[in-house]
């Protein structure tokens, strides 16, 4: 329950909000700006309705100094949005487990590269209530490893030559070494890299040869993590699909519905989905009675 000073402080904030930008200025000496107008807000921040958020990949670090969580985030392009969920990523992964929460950013595009490692400020220009620093793996910071030989001394590195460079004339070369590179290891620690690699690759030709690769090491490919993996591809599949259809149809795609076709994981849902694209005049239809 609120206490009635809790509540009196508050409400004096909201009787004269300038109160608060004065006592940031003359109190704090925070040089915040003169505002032109403050509206009182619902400080009511519960969400009634949940909200699907996932990150790529969640690993949990025991070290010497403490437990740490690495968030993987693959990005593709650059994505403005992502500058309001990656801070709510951390914030709340620290939140549920209490561990010191890392981003870490793969992408196979220089310029996605520069922008995510931009860091990112929440507050004002001389005063940041947070600030989020990923750290980005992009073709400009890791090794090209086209042999076979040095990728088999350094799988790690090799694995992450192929998320960052999967893509262009060179690719063939990379994801051949890495393939071969990740039959020298437990299929266990395998089939969590061929799941790295293959939720990275932009492009869908490369893509295609990955899987190809990985069919042919066929006591791998049983695995069942290996077997998620597949399955994810066909999902992954299925979304490109569905949004391809509406294009070529001229059907207008909004941003939430591409939000929400991306969000789904759901085969069964994706199938309907993309018969509903076939015949859809307007966008809204593909989820009609759902």
């Amino acid at each position: 329950m609120v206490s009635s000073s809790h509540e009196a402080m508050h409400r004096i904030f909201q009787k004269d909000p300038t109160l608060l930008t004065r006592a940031l200025q003359r109190v704090l000496h925070v040089p915040f700006p003169e505002p032109r107008e403050i509206a009182a807000l619902n400080v009511d921040l519960t969400e009634i309705e949940p909200v699907e958020r996932r990150v790529d990949t969640l690993l949990r670090a025991e070290t010497d100094e403490g437990t740490y969580l690495f968030v993987i985030e693959s990005q593709k392009k650059v994505d403005e949005r992502k500058r309001g969920s990656w801070p709510y990523y951390l914030s709340y992964l620290y939140e549920k487990f209490r561990c010191e929460p890392i981003l870490i950013v793969t992408t196979q595009s220089s310029t996605t590269a520069r922008w995510a490692a931009r860091p990112i400020r929440l507050g004002f220009r001389d005063w940041h209530s947070l600030t989020v620093r990923p750290l980005v793996l992009g073709p400009d910071n890791v090794p090209v490893i086209t042999d076979e030989r040095t990728a088999v001394q350094d799988v790690p590195l090799a694995v992450l030559s192929a998320m960052t460079h999967g893509r262009g004339p060179e690719a063939p070369a990379i994801l051949e070494s890495t393939a071969a590179a990740l039959r020298t290891i437990d299929p266990d620690s395998a089939a969590v890299f061929v799941q790295f690699v293959d939720s990275c690759l932009a492009d869908a030709q490369a893509k295609q040869m990955w899987r190809d690769l990985m069919t042919a090491i066929q006591y791998f490919w049983r695995h069942p993590l290996a077997e998620q993996v597949r399955e994810e591809g066909r999902v992954e599949d299925r979304r490109e699909m569905i949004l391809r259809i509406l294009e070529w149809r001229s059907v207008p795609v909004p941003d939430a519905v591409r939000e929400r076709v991306n969000a789904c994981a759901d085969l069964n849902q994706l199938e309907v989905w993309a018969q509903r694209a076939v015949h859809a005049s307007d966008p809204a239809e593909l989820f009609a009675g759902d």
